[in-house]
C-alpha cells in the first residue's frame, strides 16, 4: 500500500491511497464466505458455492463491493498511522479506481487536530472577588435554617402573606372548563409565586370558604401560554410559626448546643462556599486568558457538529424535561434564534479550543492520570448522574467512554497546573495561595463547563 498526505488548511487533508489487489485477497476471500451463508443455488450446498458460480450468478462487482467495504477501514487506518495524523470524525471517502486483478486507489478527507505551540502562561494575571462573610450573611443563613423548622396551625382569619393555604383552583378558557384544569386540596403559601401570576392578590384576605376569581396565564398543560379565567377556593388557612432564635433552637436544628456554636458554624461553611467560588472564578479567569495567547485553527465539520450536538441536549433532554421548547425557552431568556446560534456557536468554538489547548499541554507537561485520580473522577460524575458508581462505571465501560473520563481528568489536571503559574489576586489586592482548594477537581467542573459536556460536578459545600 502506498499512501500521501496533502493538507488542505491547518486542519483539513487528504488522503491518497493505492491498494495493489493482492493485499485484498483477505477481504475478497470474507466477501465470497458471506455471500456463499447469504445466498442459495441448486445444486450446491449452502456454503460450499465455488468463487467461479457465484461469479457467474452473482456478477463478479457484487463480491468486489462487498470486498472493498470490508478492507477501506483497514487500509485508510494505516495511512492515517503512516502519516502520523490525529484525526476528527468520519473522513469523506472517494473511490476513485477499482480495476479486478489490479488496483484499488481512494482519497479521505478528514479533520485533523491542528498543530498548536504553548505559550508562555507564567505571566498571567486575574483578579477574583475577596471572600468576606457578614453578619448579614450569617443571620440570613440561619433564618433560611429556622424557616426548615417553622410549625403551622389552623387560624380562622383571613390569609395574609407568608400563611399556608389549602386551595381548590377550577381554570377557564374561553368559557370553558379545562380537562385538566381543576386541582382540589393544592398546598400554597402566600407570597412564594410558586402558582399563578395574580393569585396572590386574590387570596390574600380571603378567610376558609372565601372565594376568588382573577386571570393569568397558564404556565403548564394543555392551555400553556393562554389566558385563563382562574376561580380559587380558600378551604384552610394556617399560620406559619417560626422557633425561637435561641439555644434550644440549636440543639434542634444542629449538632450544637448553642445558638453562638450554630452561627460560628454557618460562618465556616459560607467562607468555604465562597472559598470554592473563589477557586472557579480564578479557574475560569485563568482558562479565558489562556485562549486568548493562542491562535486555534477551527475544524469546520467538527464546529457544526459540536454546535448541532450542544442545540440537540438543550431542545431534547433540558427543555424537554421542563416541558419547553426552544421558541419557548427563548422568549423566556428574551433572545432571538439568531443570538441564541450565535451564542451557541461561540460556547462551541470555546470548548473546542479549551479541548485542543489543554490537550496539548496533557503532551507537553507529560501530565498522567492515575487509577485513584480516575476513580475519583468516576465518583462525582456518578454522583451528578444521579447514578450509583457501580452502574456509572459499567455504563461507562459498555460505551468505550474510559478514555473520555481520562481525558477530562488529564485536561483538570492541565488547566490546575496553568493556574499554579498565574497570579491570582483578590479585589483588595491580595495574592490568593489556592493550594488549600483542590484545584484539579475544581478545574474539571470548569473544562467540563466550557466543553459543554457533563460536568464532573463536585458539590460545593452546603451552608
Amino acid at each position: 500500500m502506498k499512501s500521501a498526505v496533502e493538507t488542505l488548511n491547518p486542519t483539513r487533508v487528504r488522503l491518497t491511497v493505492e491498494v495493489p489487489f493482492e493485499e485484498l485477497k483477505d477481504s475478497l476471500d470474507a466477501a465470497y464466505k458471506k455471500i456463499n451463508q447469504q445466498v442459495t443455488v441448486k445444486g450446491f450446498r449452502q456454503g460450499k458455492i465455488p468463487a467461479r458460480v457465484i461469479d457467474q450468478r452473482f456478477g463478479r462487482g457484487a463480491v468486489l463491493e462487498e470486498a472493498v467495504n470490508d478492507a477501506l477501514p483497514k487500509f485508510y487506518t494505516e495511512a492515517v498511522n503512516e502519516g502520523e495524523l490525529n484525526v476528527l470524525g468520519q473522513p469523506d471517502v472517494d473511490i476513485t479506481e477499482l480495476k479486478d486483478g489490479e488496483l484499488l486507489a481512494f482519497t479521505a478527507e478528514v479533520d485533523i487536530r491542528p498543530a498548536l505551540e504553548i505559550p508562555d502562561y507564567s505571566g498571567i494575571e486575574v483578579e477574583v472577588d475577596a471572600v468576606t462573610v457578614s453578619d448579614e450573611d450569617v443571620d440570613k443563613s440561619v433564618e433560611q435554617l429556622r424557616e426548615r423548622f417553622a410549625s403551622t396551625s389552623p387560624v380562622e382569619r383571613a390569609a395574609q402573606d407568608g400563611d399556608v393555604l389549602t386551595l381548590n383552583l377550577e381554570a377557564k378558557v374561553d368559557g370553558e372548563v379545562l380537562e385538566d384544569g381543576v386541582a382540589q386540596g393544592v398546598t400554597y403559601t402566600v407570597g412564594s409565586d410558586e402558582l399563578l401570576d395574580g393569585i396572590d392578590d386574590a387570596v390574600t384576605g380571603l378567610e376558609a370558604g372565601g372565594e376568588a376569581t382573577f386571570t393569568s396565564e397558564l404556565k403548564g398543560g394543555s392551555a400553556e401560554g393562554k389566558e385563563a379565567e382562574v376561580k380559587v377556593e380558600v378551604t384552610e388557612v394556617k399560620s406559619r410559626e417560626l422557633p425561637e432564635l435561641d439555644d434550644e433552637f440549636a440543639q434542634l436544628a444542629s449538632e450544637f448546643d448553642t445558638l453562638e456554636e450554630l452561627k460560628a458554624d454557618s460562618r465556616k461553611r459560607l467562607e468555604q462556599m465562597k472559598k470554592y467560588d473563589q477557586a472557579t472564578q480564578a479557574q475560569e479567569k485563568v482558562l479565558d486568558e489562556l485562549l486568548k495567547l493562542v491562535e486555534v485553527p477551527m475544524p469546520e465539520k467538527l464546529l457544526a457538529d459540536e454546535i448541532q450536538t450542544r442545540k440537540h441536549n438543550l431542545v431534547n433532554h433540558q427543555l424537554a424535561q421542563m416541558g419547553l421548547d426552544l421558541a419557548k425557552y427563548l422568549e423566556i431568556q428574551g433572545k432571538t434564534e439568531e443570538e441564541f446560534d450565535a451564542e451557541t456557536k461561540e460556547q462551541a468554538e470555546k470548548g473546542i479550543k479549551t479541548q485542543f489547548l489543554l490537550d496539548e499541554l496533557v503532551n507537553k507537561e507529560k501530565l498522567n492520570v492515575s487509577q485513584e485520580e480516575l476513580t475519583e473522577h468516576l465518583m462525582r460524575r456518578a454522583q451528578s448522574s444521579g447514578m450509583s458508581p457501580d452502574q456509572f462505571a459499567q455504563a461507562v465501560v459498555e460505551g468505550g467512554q474510559v478514555p473520555m473520563l481520562v481525558g477530562e481528568v488529564a485536561r483538570g489536571k492541565a488547566l490546575a497546573v496553568v493556574v499554579e503559574a498565574a497570579t491570582v489576586k483578590d479585589s483588595n489586592g491580595e495574592v490568593i495561595d489556592l493550594e488549600d482548594e483542590d484545584e484539579a477537581e475544581v478545574a474539571e467542573t470548569v473544562v467540563a463547563e466550557a466543553e459543554g459536556t457533563e460536568p464532573a460536578a463536585d458539590e460545593k459545600p452546603e451552608a
